[in-house]
């Protein structure tokens, strides 16, 4: 077994104990791969283990990983934070973008979707952790529910739910409250009358904490790809 392949099994075992943990299926988690910064060939042998959707944040790149895999039909997130000027590419080429914080960017989205394509799957992203250096809007409830409303009224998107990536901690009682933080968001907007279904949070050193808290979508690089160099 290769090492991208013994990575994705690992992952997937920590998923199974941590849904067992807490009660859940391990069906009800999606893995995604994060394959920003490796090469073409990491996520073709990541394929053959069975992985099937990647998560990129830089748009250049991610272009010309699609153009050499082609033939695999992945299905591609964009995770990155979106520049309004590149808007276009990212409504054309990806199935799902994670890091929608303005309506402005929704809408630049909708209006760039090819009207043949099946409506992009749309993520709010959540500063859960309120720090300066990451994107996403502040987690309380009446801006993100008045931002999840106007998006839902886009006709080229869909949207699925909240992202979020919170502050690094190594105790899990600190993780778990971050993560509870998004949980109790998409339990507002259900209430509300809407129907999401997509929480995306949890990474390589805290997937645990993200699905006992709830989550539906963890994104995991270092774990299955190793450090960021591939040879």
């Amino acid at each position: 077994m290769g090492a991208i392949a013994a990575g994705l099994q690992a992952c997937h075992e920590r998923i199974e104990k941590a849904c067992a943990q807490a009660g859940r299926a391990s069906s009800s988690v999606r893995l995604l791969a994060v394959s920003k910064t490796f090469p073409a060939r990491a996520i073709r042998d990541a394929w053959q283990a069975g992985q099937r959707a990647f998560g990129e944040s830089y748009l250049q790149e991610a272009l010309d990983k699609m153009v050499d895999l082609a033939d695999l039909g992945a299905e591609w997130h964009f995770i990155g934070p979106i520049q309004s000027n590149k808007t276009r590419p990212i409504a054309t080429h990806f199935d799902w973008v994670h890091g929608i914080d303005r309506l402005k960017v929704a809408q630049r989205l909708s209006e760039a979707r090819p009207p043949a394509s099946p409506p992009l799957q749309v993520l709010i992203q959540v500063n859960v952790s309120g720090e300066s250096s990451k994107s996403g809007i502040a987690p309380g409830e009446a801006l993100a529910l008045d931002l999840a409303r106007a998006v839902r009224t886009l006709p080229h998107l869909c949207l699925r739910g909240f992202m979020t990536i919170p502050r690094p901690s190594p105790d899990l009682a600190v993780q778990r409250a971050q993560f509870r933080v998004l949980a109790d968001l998409l339990a507002q907007a259900r209430l509300a009358g809407m129907d999401l279904d997509t929480l995306s949070m949890g990474m390589s050193d805290d997937l645990e904490a993200a699905i006992l808290e709830g989550t539906t979508l963890v994104r995991v690089g270092t774990a299955i790809f190793g450090a960021r160099t591939y040879p």
